[in-house]
């Protein structure tokens, strides 16, 4: 079930959304607001038929640079005891999960990037990487992930989804959410 919850610390507020209670986490960034982040679909597939446990973390007011988006990520996995974690999201949300990811390794399992961004953002060391892109992406195009991924190809792999744009975590939900439960629960 849906919890749509905010957590208050240091006098802000941090909007997050969590669903499910299986043995594998997952911390996904909002580029925004959460009623428009378009994961909400793909999350609830991850709960009810992959079993994950799942967080979306929204941005708080004003709270728009990445130093603070970071510390809010912080304090949501803080608070609801993630010792370790996946991390990820989608545009600009991957984005921050990238810098999340270099200032944070020793507590993730790995990085999810959906729609990769061209930023000059190295990929944190050690970690696995699912890189999800799609093949008609004009905002985030497939070489954004190709070429990301030619910077650690040994622990960065890049799926597809055939014939999507941008919006692709929307309208090819469910072979967005197949995919990343194949990556993070292959074992």
């Amino acid at each position: 079930m849906t919890q749509h919850r905010i957590f208050e610390t240091e006098g802000r507020a941090i909007p997050y959304i969590e669903e499910g209670s299986g043995p594998i986490g997952l911390v996904l960034i909002a580029s925004e607001s959460l009623e428009r982040d378009g994961l909400g679909t793909v999350t609830h597939y991850l709960d009810e038929e992959a079993g994950f446990r799942v967080v979306r973390v929204g941005q708080s007011a004003d709270r728009t640079a990445v130093a603070d988006r970071i510390a809010d990520v912080e304090a949501v996995i803080d608070h609801l005891g993630f010792a370790t974690t996946w991390i990820g999201g989608y545009g600009a949300g991957g984005t921050i999960a990238r810098e999340y990811a270099n200032t944070h390794t020793e507590r993730l399992n790995g990085l999810l990037l959906l729609g990769v961004e061209d930023v000059d953002i190295p990929l944190a060391p050690m970690i696995p990487v699912l890189i999800v892109q799609a093949t008609e992406d004009a905002t985030a195009p497939f070489a954004n992930g190709e070429k990301l991924q030619a910077t650690a190809p040994d622990r960065a792999s890049i799926k597809t989804v055939e014939g999507a744009d941008h919006l692709f975590p929307v309208t090819h939900p469910i072979e967005t959410a197949v995919i990343i439960e194949e990556y993070l629960d292959w074992d």
